[in-house]
């Protein structure tokens, strides 16, 4: 328990290094949040969960598809790679249509958290694709980080495998997509927000920027 604490401690001394007035602090909110923040808002502004139904309701899966990617594009979220196979994925009337669907049932769909991701992961993984691969941890979860950051985190492998490591927290993580991964890495997020309680973390846009300079090289 005390190791573990320790590593906590370290965490957040590395945090404080760059930014002493934790998530208040001026540079952090410039740096870090608020283009994420300014993200979320355009997407709640022009897909919030009646508009987005109401859009599906009257079958504009390409506008659909099109916002979000667009919305995602103001944002380093994603690799270049990916930004580019999700960008041609949905220029298939049938790729927009699943993606927009999909994306939908994710954030809002029935069923447990699980199952919910389960459907996505399998809707993700027939997008139409070119030479590079669509099927990976930000793709699965960027989207749904920018519409819902109070529920969803996004995954950057390596870096939250460092930070989790740094952290001393067993996460379970494999390279293949499954719910018992993300599952493991919101856990991951609630412990480090219970951990920041002081700091009072408005979302899990703080607790992933935390996650992201404890375990990012740019940081180093």
């Amino acid at each position: 328990m005390a190791r573990r604490r320790d590593r906590i401690l370290a965490a957040q001394r590395r945090f404080r290094a760059f930014y002493p007035d934790g998530f208040r602090d001026v540079d952090y909110v410039a740096l870090e949040r608020r283009y994420k923040w300014d993200a979320h808002r355009r997407f709640v502004a022009e897909l919030g969960r009646a508009e987005y139904a109401a859009q599906l309701d009257a079958g504009a899966y390409a506008e659909i598809a099109r916002d979000v990617v667009r919305i995602e594009a103001t944002t380093n979220l994603l690799f270049s790679f990916e930004k580019i196979a999700v960008r041609h994925a949905i220029r298939d009337p049938a790729g927009a249509k699943l993606f927009a669907e999909g994306l939908y049932d994710f954030l809002w769909g029935p069923g447990p958290p699980a199952a919910r991701f389960d459907r996505w992961q399998r809707a993700v993984s027939e997008l139409p694709r070119a030479q590079t691969r669509i099927l990976t941890w930000p793709v699965l979860t960027a989207f749904a980080f920018l519409a819902r950051p109070r529920v969803h985190i996004i995954l950057k492998p390596l870096v939250t495998q460092r930070a989790a490591s740094a952290y001393g927290y067993d996460l379970r993580y494999r390279p293949t997509p499954r719910w018992s991964t993300y599952a493991s890495v919101l856990g991951f997020a609630q412990q480090v927000r219970t951990d920041l309680a002081e700091w009072r973390p408005r979302d899990l846009i703080d607790v992933q920027s935390f996650i992201w300079v404890l375990g990012s090289a740019e940081y180093d």
